[in-house]
């Protein structure tokens, strides 16, 4: 675990003047592959990273959350009985989000003094909100005495983020917070919500996450964009075949290529990229399990090249990133990582090689951008849990 759970006791009796009863923890995660797929009924690859959220707290009498950020230095009392959005303290909505689901599944839920403290980077693509509602979760499961199955809880943190939050999210980022397995990634079938945990423990090699140092972009307009010109391409789909088939994954790139010439080329572009995103994901869990990473870092080259000429998601600063990384020797592959337009990379590198790459990374993407980035050396970790005090 990457937050030291002694210090975390320490500021909580130092701010509340109690000794802490409950804590818990949830890990921020990074997509090896498999990008704008969800949303497509398709499949992802994300694993845990070695970064968390904890909670560490005590029940109350009443219902009333006393919440201290301890990053933020930031406080907030909220009522239970009012489980509405906070406009001056937001970092809390994503802990009531959890709270007023449960009261919707019937689960008791009491009040509490709660402090958060945590290490996922924020505004980068690393899902530090996830991690904290999935956080929030395992301890109102403490509290209260119950246990949600691991899809219920990860669809429980998608209907705070689309009911309570009002975002269009997918259920990977709360799905790999919550069901993270160590050494391993995580295969989801974004449509069954079927899943597979993948052994990723590389002998030779590890992921490095590279962040740009650019916030994330993909405004809600750019998003909507996409999903608008998939639906596009999908009803092309549908007419040439007189087919049923709803979304992009249930079609081949055999039948994309069949109807090009009804497509106009920007739908066609985005689909021939979801498509072939879908095998690239398949054929990842493949050599994962062999262990190869020589090709999971060449499906990774071939999915971030997709992104940036069919999906068009990157940035100046993420191809800039990925192009200094796949020039540096030891590095299997590199391909950008999230929604896109800034946000981080995730790199497979040689472990003799990380130190190396990383300093070389660093200093060549600076040169080029004038911004300093950072680098996260990352096993695959495991996911949220309750934690012994």
């Amino acid at each position: 675990m990457s937050i030291d759970i002694q210090q975390a006791c320490d500021a909580y009796q130092r701010h509340f003047k109690a000794v802490p009863t409950v804590a818990a923890r949830a890990p921020g995660r990074v997509n090896v592959i498999g990008e704008h797929t969800d949303y497509n009924h398709g499949f992802v690859l994300p694993m845990a990273i070695e970064h968390d959220t904890v909670i560490v707290g005590r029940p109350r009498d009443d219902n009333v959350l006393c919440l201290y950020a301890q990053n933020l230095e930031r406080s907030a009392e909220l009522s239970l009985e009012q489980r509405t959005r906070n406009e001056q303290e937001p970092w809390t909505d994503y802990i009531m989000g959890v709270a007023d689901q449960l009261v919707a599944l019937n689960k008791p839920v009491s009040g509490a003094d709660m402090l958060v403290v945590g290490d996922v980077p924020v505004g980068c693509g690393l899902s530090s909100s996830a991690a904290l509602e999935m956080a929030a979760l395992v301890f109102f499961e403490q509290t209260g005495g119950f246990k949600l199955e691991d899809a219920e809880a990860a669809l429980l943190g998608q209907r705070v983020e689309n009911e309570f939050l009002g975002l269009s999210t997918g259920i990977m980022d709360q799905f790999i917070s919550r069901s993270g397995k160590k050494n391993h990634a995580l295969f989801l079938d974004c449509r069954s919500h079927a899943f597979d945990l993948i052994p990723a423990a590389f002998e030779e090699a590890l992921f490095v996450i590279a962040n740009t140092a650019c916030p994330r972009g993909l405004t809600a307009s750019k998003y909507n964009e996409r999903v608008d010109e998939c639906k596009c391409a999908v009803a092309t789909l549908q007419e040439y075949f007189q087919s049923s088939g709803s979304h992009l994954r249930d079609y081949t790139m055999n039948d994309l290529l069949a109807c090009q010439e009804m497509m106009e080329d920007i739908p066609f572009r985005r689909a021939r990229h979801v498509i072939s995103e879908n095998e690239r994901t398949q054929q990842a869990c493949e050599a994962m399990r062999q262990g190869d990473a020589a090709l999971l870092g060449a499906l990774m080259n071939a999915s971030d090249i997709s992104l940036r000429v069919d999906y068009e998601v990157t940035s100046r600063e993420l191809d800039i990133m990925t192009a200094i990384a796949r020039e540096c020797s030891g590095c299997f592959g590199a391909r950008m990582t999230g929604a896109g337009f800034g946000g981080c990379t995730i790199n497979l590198v040689h472990r003799d090689a990380a130190d190396t790459f990383c300093t070389h990374l660093l200093h060549h993407y600076a040169e080029a951008t004038g911004k300093d980035g950072d680098v996260f050396l990352s096993d695959p970790a495991d996911g949220a849990c309750p934690l012994a005090l």
